[in-house]
């Protein structure tokens, strides 16, 4: 498992021990590369450097040019306007720099040089409710950062916070115990997802209408509250069942979703009941929370309210109840202390931003985030409907998660049944299983295509469309170069470095090449969509390539179709790869 250094990161370094050596008074300088249309790369650091040191940019191009050897990497340099660096790479180059990556099961990509370890808290379901389309964002997006992450060589661990304590439970469990068999199963088989949901979601409107129309039911329910924070064991075994029944269903969604969530990682606000004390205690005795009207307040200059007053973060209400914040700062020691946290990630709405600016910053005044330890936000839009309105049903209603898989999958298997028609590739097991894999992938790539702070809209004719920025674009680019690879008779893949390359070979391979710079910038930036567009990009230029490129028909003289081969199938692997960072499938044949 070899690391392969970039074209990129061996020309900056030719450029920048040639502005070191014709300047060697100023010390390191950035020759500033990056891609160009005008050549290969383009570097602008000479600009910067001749200010500094009050010389002629052009005359300093020149001797820097003097000093950069050609002919193995770089092919040409040009000085450009006011001394730009205009720099073409051999085609030799381009090929053995590809030939080392695909001799590599990473594609060369590098682990990071100082790993950590990232707690990142996602899809984080409410128990006793039905996941909506909110809740397709945060699981979504918090799964492609954990492998992105992890494909780096970082520790990840995976948390879910679910909503698994509060008020609420007092009313669903008094009712439980006033009508025991509400939760139980029709049969002794495997209780699916959706009877799981229905049996809460009946047992949840009955205690909602008999608590808002019966005040002893009501008194009777509140006083349950008491006993479950208190953990009385009975209550504390009803309130059991709801989680379990809970869990049922979330993993039902989660497995509909292709999303790997495992019990161990289950960790909701129930799980730091325990610190909560003495979270409160030593947030008081330091002096960074004080008491306000009998609630533990935290107090910060920028956070005001409307009437101009100071809005604090609230840890303990005055009557002795734990508010959210209580919660969150227990999860934050308990991830750095016990878990060994170097980055907390969360995944949460952008419309928590404020809760979570005040949480981190508490954190930091008490010593549980540091420069060592840092905790970020990554924070997310709102799905959209067509109409560019938060997404409902037509009568107001949030929209149910699983309806919107469901109808994803079946929009995805029309589209692949009627592509397959023509062609009569697929069996009718085929064009069901990459139903589901072109619908689930659709959903997931439409939301990791947009940046995570900005809204999207939800429309599924254009996610499953096969023209466009769509995930099923990238899955047929990936299928066609496989059948291409399958069709290419007695010649194989192979790499001929001697080879001159056509335009279009050379932007696929120089795109190729990118890829280990791009999951650093992805991980390092906590951005899946800049691993979308990456993928976008590299099927759009291998569609140009092969338009341009003869790779079987017609028959290209033998080392050319060989090398071609070579393009086709490093570019599958890396669709493959990446595509895998998002968590969706590449099916073979499509």
């Amino acid at each position: 498992m070899a690391s392969v250094p970039s074209l990129a990161s061996s020309v900056n370094q030719r450029v920048a021990d040639a502005l070191a050596s014709a300047l060697p008074e100023a010390g390191a300088t950035d020759p500033l590369l990056r891609r160009s249309d005008r050549a290969d790369f383009q570097a602008n650091g000479i600009l910067a450097l001749a200010k500094k040191a009050k010389a002629n940019p052009r005359e300093l191009a020149t001797t820097v040019v003097e000093g950069i050897p050609t002919g193995d990497l770089i092919q040409g340099i040009e000085v450009s306007g006011p001394g730009f660096l205009n720099i073409t790479i051999t085609d030799k180059a381009i090929i053995e720099t590809l030939a080392a990556r695909a001799g590599d099961d990473r594609l060369g990509v590098p682990l990071a040089a100082n790993p950590g370890t990232t707690v990142i808290d996602y899809a984080q379901p409410n128990v006793a409710k039905e996941m909506h389309v909110g809740h397709l964002r945060s699981a979504v997006i918090g799964a492609a950062m954990v492998e992105i992450l992890e494909f780096t060589g970082e520790k990840v661990v995976r948390r879910h916070h679910i909503g698994d304590w509060g008020t609420q439970f007092g009313m669903l469990i008094q009712y439980l115990l006033e009508h025991p068999h509400e939760l139980d199963h029709k049969s002794d088989e495997e209780v699916s997802g959706e009877e799981a949901m229905s049996n809460l979601n009946r047992l949840y409107k009955a205690s909602r209408a008999l608590f808002d129309s019966d005040e002893e039911f009501k008194t009777r329910a509140r006083a349950r509250v008491v006993d479950l924070q208190a953990g009385e064991p009975e209550t504390l075994a009803l309130w059991q069942r709801f989680v379990d029944e809970s869990k049922i269903y979330f993993y039902s969604v989660f497995n509909k979703l292709d999303m790997d969530i495992r019990d161990a990682d289950v960790v909701g606000e129930s799980g730091y009941n325990d610190m909560l004390v003495e979270t409160c205690k030593l947030l008081e005795e330091s002096g960074v929370a004080v008491r306000s009207n009998g609630a533990l307040c935290v107090f910060f200059d920028d956070v005001k309210g409307p009437d101009g007053n100071p809005t604090p973060l609230i840890v303990q209400k005055s009557d002795g109840g734990f508010g959210y914040a209580a919660t969150d700062l227990s999860a934050i020691r308990n991830r750095v202390a016990e878990l060994g946290a170097t980055t907390l990630i969360y995944v949460v709405d952008a419309r928590q931003s404020l809760h979570f600016k005040m949480v981190f910053e508490t954190a930091r005044r008490a010593g549980w985030l540091s420069d060592e330890v840092k905790a970020v936000q990554l924070a997310f839009g709102t799905v959209l409907g067509k109409d560019g309105k938060p997404f409902k049903t037509r009568e107001g209603e949030t929209v149910r998660l699983v309806d919107l898989l469901d109808e994803a999958v079946e929009r995805a298997t029309t589209v692949v049944r009627s592509k397959d028609e023509e062609r009569g590739l697929l069996t009718e097991q085929e064009i069901v299983e990459n139903g589901l894999q072109v619908g689930i992938g659709a959903v997931k790539y439409a939301d990791l295509s947009t940046s995570a702070a900005r809204d999207y809209k939800f429309d599924l004719d254009q996610m499953v469309s096969l023209t466009g920025d769509t995930s099923v674009y990238l899955q047929y680019a990936y299928a066609r170069i496989r059948s291409i690879l399958r069709n290419a008779g007695d010649r194989s893949p192979v790499a001929h470095p001697e080879l001159a390359l056509a335009p279009a070979e050379r932007a696929l391979g120089l795109h190729l090449d990118g890829f280990g710079a791009l999951i650093e910038e992805a991980a390092t930036d906590h951005a899946p969509h800049k691993v979308a567009a990456y993928l976008y990009q590299l099927a759009s230029l291998f569609t140009t390539f092969y338009t341009e490129c003869p790779v079987v028909k017609p028959q290209p003289e033998l080392v050319v179709g060989e090398n071609r081969l070579f393009l086709c199938e490093l570019t599958a692997r890396t669709l493959n790869k990446g595509m895998s960072l998002l968590g969706i499938r590449t099916p073979e044949k499509l």
